[in-house]
């Protein structure tokens, strides 16, 4: 089976459930009408904060695509109580600014994907389809300055109270050590001669065996412990 356009899972009928949220009516309208177009299932719509969060929680979205610069509740403000409420939710930012500051607020608020404005049509759809199935997707050179704040804060003392590891199969840490190293799903499945679906599964599985929340959250654990920089 080939992917199908908009779908959240490979080889399944079932369109990806996306909320845009964005102050701008023209750039909100025209960001929801191209994700629909594009066979996408785009549930909500909101033009300031207090409405993105009373909206996501009645509609309960995939993926949330988010502004930062926002009335009311700030973007980053939205992200942080939109997961806490749901963590199933997965958080894209598109955002105006590509400033280092935001970039950080927005992921340690818990998005797992930051795309600037500039970004073209066919790149935001490939971002969305991809957060929902759980990668990070992030503008080119982005990721970069993500994984160098985690590896930062992985530096810093504190490390060394950090819990006992939990225990993984050889597999699952195969796998944690390529999230670690950016990889995406994809290239990781390739890597190691899986299928997507049953790399999904592993991420899965080790989230619940560390008890975190998303795929961010999962880099961040993986380099403190520098399992980015073995194989």
């Amino acid at each position: 089976m080939t992917d199908q356009p908009g779908t959240d899972q490979p080889g399944t009928d079932r369109p990806v459930r996306v909320m845009v949220v964005d102050d701008h009516p023209m750039w909100r309208d025209a960001v929801s009408r191209d994700l629909a177009e594009a066979g996408l299932d785009v549930v909500a719509t909101a033009g300031d904060g207090e409405e993105a969060v009373r909206r996501a929680r009645a509609c309960s979205p995939q993926v949330v695509v988010l502004d930062l610069n926002l009335p009311g509740l700030p973007g980053a403000e939205v992200c942080r109580q939109v997961v806490a409420h749901d963590q199933a939710v997965r958080v894209l930012v598109l955002s105006a600014s590509g400033e280092h500051q935001d970039v950080l607020e927005a992921v340690k608020s818990g998005a797992t994907g930051y795309l600037v404005k500039s970004a073209g049509r066919e790149e935001l759809l490939d971002a969305v389809r991809r957060t929902a199935v759980g990668d990070a997707v992030f503008t080119p050179g982005l990721a970069g300055l993500v994984l160098g704040e985690f590896r930062r804060l992985a530096a810093e003392p504190a490390q060394a109270s950090a819990p006992a590891v939990p225990q993984l199969t050889a597999r699952e840490t195969e796998v944690l050590r390529l999230v670690a190293k950016g990889l995406s799903y994809r290239q990781i499945a390739d890597r190691l001669v899986l299928s997507h679906r049953t790399v999904q599964n592993h991420v899965q599985n080790t989230l619940g065996k560390l008890q975190l929340h998303n795929r961010v959250e999962l880099v961040r654990y993986a380099i403190e412990r520098g399992l980015d920089e073995e194989l």
